[in-house]
């Protein structure tokens, strides 16, 4: 990464007006994130919302991926969640169905139509998630004897579901919007921007345990004593130094890459020649990013929702399947590995395995090595010791199908990393609640910065480049 002209390319007007617009656009986020649903009485119903969000891990985990958005009950709760949805049907349905792969082959138009198809996909997801969350929320309400939703008419319902609806596209637009600027994907940053804005209250929260010194002062080598709670120090201590160790491994995973020679013949055209050199071929371990992580997380948050759904609804029928699916699919706390046993290892499991899944899949879509290799074919170029065409394809498929072995390896263990810490501190008998929320934060913020400052260094060059002619 080269600092040095990242921070010469700021004095660009174009790079200027680039980050300008994208830091405008996260803030407008940030903005909507606040904006109530119009359902009864926004202060009250915030609170009961915050309430409810606070007393379970699911609601928890949901508010951190939405930015804060579920305490608030905003028009952008729904999120990003039915346009994660929407890609990945539009994406398997390009690998099932011949024509669209013909299409999604045909270029920028193609590429266009499908993006097209993918948005109009997100708004019949989106009204179906508003609906549930409402649906949910006034369940939920109306089981703690508060009458704020007691009485919905169809008015109340159609507006506080476009509402939400209308949240939900906005978002995907300005995802949009930040992605063409060209520094860094628009969804992902959104859920980055999402995350950051909860470290605050995380802060705050830590340094409640650290101060309540209930348990007794830190008593430092016998010298001196400090207003601290030795347990939860030690305890914070324990997770900086571990996310340190797994900040580390995940910087490292993320930058490795197999580099590739690629040779040009030399051609002759007239009385002047051309070619001959020698170009490189990067390919990157882990070439589809946090996409993977982000694809496993809103796959996982589907099931446990639906439990709450049919939990709410009160039906005997449907009492065994919300109660499965919310024990399976829930984010496993400390006290869940203790009574749960084994049970309590289906979302790490699953986590585990949806991670490398994604990984291959989205990998698959991003370096196609069928056209990577007629690309080099039309241009000249040949990798030394393969034959151009078939055989480079094939050559370039075994080495990424290798590459993806262990980087998706790497990238689920590191995903499920957290949990066995946490697993871990239970049985020693300390309390590391949220262990697994701030790995799956980490993970997905970390993964996000590194891109996004790679992508920023990109524009940089581009900005500069005539500064050093």
């Amino acid at each position: 990464m080269n600092w040095k002209t990242i921070l010469h390319s700021l004095k660009n007007r174009d790079m200027q007006k680039r980050l300008a617009i994208i830091l405008g656009l996260i803030v407008a986020y940030r903005f909507m994130a606040h904006i109530p649903v119009p359902l009864a009485e926004p202060t009250k119903l915030k609170d009961i919302v915050a309430s409810l969000t606070s007393s379970t891990d699911f609601g928890g985990f949901l508010n951190l991926i939405s930015g804060g958005s579920l305490a608030n009950f905003s028009i952008v709760l729904v999120g990003l969640n039915p346009f994660i949805t929407a890609s990945i049907i539009t994406q398997l349905l390009t690998k099932a169905i011949p024509s669209l792969e013909e299409l999604h082959k045909d270029g920028e138009t193609g590429r266009r139509k499908i993006n097209q198809w993918t948005r109009l996909l997100t708004v019949p997801l989106a009204i179906v998630q508003s609906i549930a969350y409402i649906y949910l929320l006034r369940q939920t309400v109306l089981a703690s004897n508060t009458t704020g939703l007691a009485a919905m008419s169809p008015m109340d319902w159609a507006s506080a579901v476009i509402a939400m609806t209308a949240g939900s596209i906005l978002l995907m637009w300005v995802g949009e919007l930040i992605t063409e600027q060209g520094v860094g994907n628009g969804i992902s940053l959104i859920i980055f921007a999402g995350i950051i804005s909860q470290l605050p209250k995380s802060l705050a929260t830590v340094i409640n345990s650290l101060t309540n010194t209930s348990g007794g002062d830190l008593n430092v080598f016998g010298w001196f004593h400090l207003p601290v709670n030795p347990t939860a120090f030690y305890v914070t201590l324990g997770i900086a130094v571990l996310s340190i160790i797994l900040l580390y491994w995940l910087v490292k995973i993320n930058e490795a890459q197999r580099v590739i020679t690629i040779n040009y013949a030399k051609r002759i055209n007239s009385n002047s020649a051309y070619g001959g050199v020698r170009s490189i071929l990067p390919v990157k371990m882990i070439a589809a990013g946090v996409i993977p992580v982000i694809f496993a997380v809103a796959f996982l948050s589907l099931p446990a929702f639906v439990g709450e759904v049919l939990k709410s609804t009160g039906n005997p029928a449907y009492a065994d399947i919300s109660a499965n699916l919310i024990a399976w699919f829930h984010t496993p706390t400390a006290q869940s590995f203790m009574t749960a046993g084994l049970s309590a290892w289906i979302y790490p499991a699953i986590y585990f395995v949806l991670v490398i899944l994604f990984t291959y899949f989205y990998t698959g879509i991003v370096f196609n090595s069928n056209e990577i290799a007629e690309n080099l074919q039309k241009q000249g170029g040949f990798i030394e010791g393969v034959r151009p065409g078939t055989q480079t394809e094939k050559f370039l498929s075994r080495t990424v199908n290798r590459l993806i072995l262990f980087g998706s390896l790497a990238l689920g263990i590191i995903a499920i990393m957290p949990f066995v810490f946490e697993y871990v501190f239970t049985v020693l008998g300390v309390d590391a609640a949220n262990l697994s929320i701030g790995g799956t934060g980490l993970l997905i913020v970390v993964t996000v910065g590194l891109e996004t400052l790679r992508q920023l260094n990109s524009r940089a060059l581009m900005v500069t480049y005539d500064d050093y002619q």
